[in-house]
Parts: C-alpha cells; structure tokens; sequence
C-alpha cells in the first residue's frame, strides 16, 4: 500500500473515532480521553500524506500498518461502548476495563514502533506525539486502579438484588441520566439489542435482573411525575405537546446539563458552566458542592443570570415558532442560599450586575461617546478578576462588543472592545464561546487591518489567546488572519511585533495554516528580521523558521531564502534556544536537498555539531546528531563515485 494511501486511512480512522460522542458512564472519561488523545495525531499523519519523500524502511510501513489495525480495534471498542446499556456497563466495568486496557495496550506499541526520526516531522509534532505515547502508558499503568463510582456501583448492586429505596433510584437515574422518557428507551433497547447479539443463548438471570432493575427505574420516574412524556425529573412540561417534538431540534448548547431541557432560566455557576435555574437550585439544596457537569468544586453556591444566552434561547425560539419557555416568576431563594449572607444565589440583582447592565445598555446607545467609555469600563473590569470575566460573559456582553469591532467608526471604542475581548478571553471558559457561538473572529481581523496600531497589537494579542485551543487555530487560519499578523509582524512597533509573532507561532503549529503563512510572505520578514541589529526578534523568528521548514512549501521558501549560511551562524554562536531551533531548521533544508549539507560543510558547521551533540540541550543534542547522521549517510551514498561531502564542497 502507498504511503500517501496508508495515511489517508489513518487519519480517516482517526476522524471517525473522534467522532464517536455518545460516551456512557462509567467509561464516559476514558472514552472522551482516548479519543481527545488519538486526535492529537493527526497533524504527523498530515504530515506523512503531505511529505513528498518516500519511506522506504519496511519497518516503518509495519508500523504504520500496525496502527491502522489498532485504531480499527479502538473504534470497534467505542461503538461498542456507546451502544451498550448503561446499567451493564456498570455492573461489568471490570471486564469493560480490560478489553479497553488491552486496545490501549495496542495502541501504544503501534506508536512505539514508529522510527520517527524517519519520518523527519518537526519537533513540536514529536513530542505532541511523545505526549500521547506518555498518557497511554500512564493509563495502561493505573490498570485496575483506576477511580470509579462505588456509590453508583454498590447501589446498582442494591437494586439488581431486589432493593427498591427511592432514594437509591433517584441516584441511580440521575447519575446514569434515565430520567426521561427517551433515555429509559434507549435503554431497554440497548439491553433488547444485546439480548438479540446473544446468539439465541438463554439469557439467564442476570439478564432478567438487569431489565427488572430498568423496570424498577421507570416506575419510580413515573410515580414522580405522572404526567412524564419526556420530561425531567426535576421539571414540568413548558412546552406544548407539538413544541416537544421539536425539543430533539434543541442545539446542545441551549440545554440544561443536568435536566436536557431547552433553558427556561439559565444560571452561570462558579465554575463557568451554565444550567437551568431550577436544577442548579435543586442541585445545591440537596447539599452538593461541586459543579454537576465538570465534578469541580464550587467556590461558591452564588449564580449569576446568563443573560446572552436566555437571549440566544429566545433568539432561536422565534426563528423556530416556539413559544420560548416561561421563567418562574420570583424565584425564591435556596434553602442554602437563604441561611449564608454570603450566598445570594436567587435574590434580586446586586449593585454589581445593575451596573453591568447599566454598561451594557451604554454599549447599544447611538451616542459615540457612550460607547467608548463603556467599552472602557468593560476593558478595566475584565482585566482584574475571573469573577469579572465569568459576570461579564453571562450578562451578554461579549455579542455586544463583537459588534463594535465593525460597526464603530470611533478607534478608541474598536480598541477597547477588541481589548475587553482580549481580557475576558483569559477565562478558559470564554475561549470557545467567543469564537464558536459569537463568530468573533472576523471582527478581531477588520481590527487588525484597519484600527489603530495599538488596536491591531491587542488584537493579534486576542488571537494568541483564543488560538490556545486547538480548534480555534483552524477558524482563525480560515478567516484571514495570518496575512495581516504577517503585515504587522513587518511593520508594527515592537509591541505589535511581538503579539504578531507569538500567535503567528501558534497558529503554525496547526499544519493547514503552515501553507497560508508561507504564502502570505512570511519567511522573507522573518529572514529580515534575523538580520535587524537589536535582534530582539531572533528567538521567535527561528522558532517560526523551525516549524514553517517541516511544511513542503516552508522547506521550499526558506531553502531558496538562502537561510542556510544564517543557520550555522546561529548553532556556532546562538543562544541554546536558538541553536536548537537553528539546527532544527538545517535538519529540514538537508533532507530536502543535499545542497544544502555541501553548503553547511563548507561553512564549517560539523564541529559545532559535535560540539552540540556532546554538549547542548537535550532537544539540541537530537537535531545534531539528525544532522551528523545525515552527514555520514550522504558521504556513503557518494563513495562509489569517490566523492563524498568533503569532496563535492571542493568544486563549488
């Protein structure tokens, strides 16, 4: 099979895995990672379909095959897993476990056999792939080990033996979310459909017991709430019977996470997360302390209106011709919240969100000067705290300052309002959101095109912290951002260089945006920026330099750029960083074109390669050893014609 051919499986292979969303306690978090864990991947799979050189070594070809077989053998494990019942799955973990320890096993020695130094991927892609090779081993090592739910264990064990305690099914339902009745049908049918894989064999007792525990569930469900169509425990019907049905229509993002219900009321807890304020309420009065979705602790019981997305919900409710759910009227406080002074979890707004809102009125006002200095306020509030990022994100003011970055002419306001961005994109939460549901990024690029320069450096800054998470490199790559991060980078004042070189680094190590950064010019303003005097610039332009050369078209410009004479300067003399990066840039021009290892020879780079391998960094000993290997293996390939390296350097 071809390279080219082989690679494109994998990483087929790999997107079908990650695809794989319907995780079931209680292998919910070993799914979740072994898919997050195999998608970090594919950047060196694009890499081998990409890279034009062959790969001859049988054993590379094995290994690649091998990994195809145990990515066929993970995906088989998930599909598996997530149509299995739920009940079964706790009350089988350990045999779960191990046939999910023994793919992992595979996994790993698939990965493990990989020559990567023949595959001469960048550095930042190995050790991404040396990441993945640590958290598989770290998990095959816990084995047996690993945490579960022993409450959910024992008390499925209670019930299967005959127990009946409400509360006990309470627990049950909640925690493996048969609460409604869609979820109690999919899980009779996940049991029905492993009894008819049984091959006609009786099914036993276990069977029996397992689907009158079910039965046990659904009769408590529905002696709760008599009324239950696919309702939640804790909620009444909002909807109408034909509003229901479009509730399977309900994007994922509108839903509670505990009820699965479209949001009547939605609350932002402490931890970022957004549930229904009903479920959230009941959550805490029932004595838990940490956030029902994440499992973190809460710092505190206090909750704050999501004012954006109860306007979104509505949003969508009209587009859809549906009667938005109506919020309860004067909720009344927790039992929690009214014994703590501390705690105002339900009562009125407090100063602090009157004035939000006030700010956030400002923000839609037609007078400029309104704007601007709320756009100010809202800049120095989410630069003190997370309270204030996490405030300022529910009250809906992220919509708000998205669209001043391209409706306002004033370039103070398009300043603060990419500014605030800036500030509220440090809370991890908002990352995804400000991106994914507010779209933005096209609005962060007209800032860095057309506003002020200390507007076009905060936005390059916005982007380095929104590109953090992974999937947001491609969105901002795709939006045209890299070319004027490339113009700044050339032209911007030193601040501006430095905020357009850091999220250009970012934004290359996703390899689809390699190309774009190629293209966009950005190998000659690094290759100026080598040469500037301060040489303030060096660290990020060779950092820049050693990713851009993994790509083809990188390797291409850069060899052309005559880089190769900067190079050997940079390992004789350059700091260990830049000597790591430098010899990582040569190992790339060398393996594309011999040329380029004459020209390193003949400007007497080997012994400051031995000088490095024998005493440099651990990364810089490894790209020098790259390079003295590939020095005596092209001084053999030239000994039948008598004319090694020393040879060849002597004719040009």
């Amino acid at each position: 099979m071809a390279k080219t051919e082989l690679a494109k499986i994998l990483i087929e292979s790999v997107k079908e895995i990650a695809s794989i969303s319907d995780h079931r306690p209680p292998m919910k978090t070993h799914c979740a990672h072994l898919s997050r864990r195999l998608k970090l991947l594919l950047p060196m799979l694009e890499e081998i379909r990409d890279c034009k050189n062959s790969l001859p070594e049988e054993s590379m070809m094995k290994a690649l095959l091998s990994l195809k077989e145990s990515l066929l053998h993970a995906k088989d494990l998930l599909i598996y897993i997530s149509q299995l019942s739920k009940i079964y799955l706790v009350l089988e973990r350990d045999q779960v476990m191990v046939r999910f320890q023994k793919v992992t096993a595979l996994l790993e020695q698939a990965l493990s056999e990989i020559p990567y130094q023949s595959l001469e991927i960048s550095d930042e892609l190995q050790e991404q792939v040396e990441l993945v090779l640590v958290q598989l081993r770290r998990s095959i090592g816990k084995g047996r080990g690993e945490k579960y739910d022993d409450e959910l264990y024992k008390d499925l064990l209670s019930l299967y033996d005959g127990a009946t305690d409400s509360e006990i099914l309470r627990r049950v339902a909640e925690k493996l979310q048969l609460m409604t009745v869609t979820d109690l049908t999919e899980e009779s049918l996940a049991l029905l459909d492993m009894l008819s894989t049984s091959g006609g064999d009786d099914p036993g007792e276990s069977f029996e017991k397992m689907m009158m525990l079910l039965k046990n569930i659904k009769d408590f469900v529905q002696t709760y709430n008599p009324n239950l169509e696919d309702v939640p425990l804790r909620s009444k019907p909002s909807l109408s019977k034909a509003q229901d049905e479009d509730q399977k229509n309900v994007p994922e993002d509108f839903r509670c996470p505990i009820s699965h219900k479209l949001m009547s009321d939605p609350v932002i807890v402490s931890s970022g997360q957004t549930y229904d304020r009903e479920c959230i309420k009941k959550w805490l009065d029932d004595g838990n302390s940490t956030c029902p979705k994440t499992q973190v602790k809460l710092t505190s019981d206090i909750v704050t209106p999501n004012y954006a997305l109860r306007s979104l919900i509505a949003q969508w409710c009209e587009s859809n011709g549906i009667e938005p759910p109506k919020r309860p009227n004067n909720p009344q406080p927790s039992s929690k919240a009214s014994s703590s002074s501390s705690s105002s979890s339900f009562s009125p707004p407090s100063d602090e969100q009157l004035k939000i809102e006030a700010l956030l009125c400002k923000l839609t006002s037609q007078r400029p000067e309104e704007q601007r200095s709320a756009a100010g306020e809202i800049r120095l509030l989410a630069k003190q705290n997370n309270h204030n990022r996490v405030v300022l994100a529910a009250s809906g003011a992220i919509p708000l300052l998205v669209s001043l970055l391209t409706n306002s002419d004033d370039p103070r306001t398009q300043e603060h309002a990419v500014t605030s961005i800036l500030n509220l994109s440090i809370f991890q939460e908002n990352k995804g959101r400000i991106i994914s549901t507010f779209g933005a990024v096209p609005g962060i690029v007209h800032v860095l095109k057309k506003g002020s320069m200390e507007a076009r450096e905060n936005a390059a800054a916005t982007l380095f912290s929104l590109s953090v998470i992974d999937e947001n490199k491609m969105t901002i790559g795709a939006a045209g951002a890299i070319p004027p991060l490339v113009n700044l980078l050339s032209e911007g004042s030193q601040r501006g260089k430095k905020d357009a070189g850091t999220a250009l680094f970012n934004l290359c190590i996703f390899q689809g945006n390699k190309g774009k950064a190629v293209r966009a010019g950005l190998v000659p303003v690094l290759m100026r920026l080598l040469t500037e005097p301060e040489g303030r610039m060096v660290d990020e332009a060779l950092a820049i330099l050693a990713i851009l050369s993994s790509h083809p078209e990188g390797k291409v410009v850069v060899g052309a750029a005559d880089a190769v004479p900067f190079m050997v300067d940079f390992i004789r003399s350059g700091s260990p960083r830049n000597k790591e990066n430098a010899a990582a840039v040569l190992v790339q021009l060398c393996s594309w074109d011999p040329q380029h290892l004459i020209e390193a020879e003949k400007l007497g780079v080997m012994g400051c390669l031995i000088e490095m391998a024998e005493n440099g960094t651990d990364r810089g000993k490894r790209k020098a050893a790259q390079l003295l290997n590939r020095f005596s293996r092209f001084n053999e390939q030239q000994k039948q014609s008598g004319l090694g390296v020393e040879g060849q350097v002597s004719l040009i």
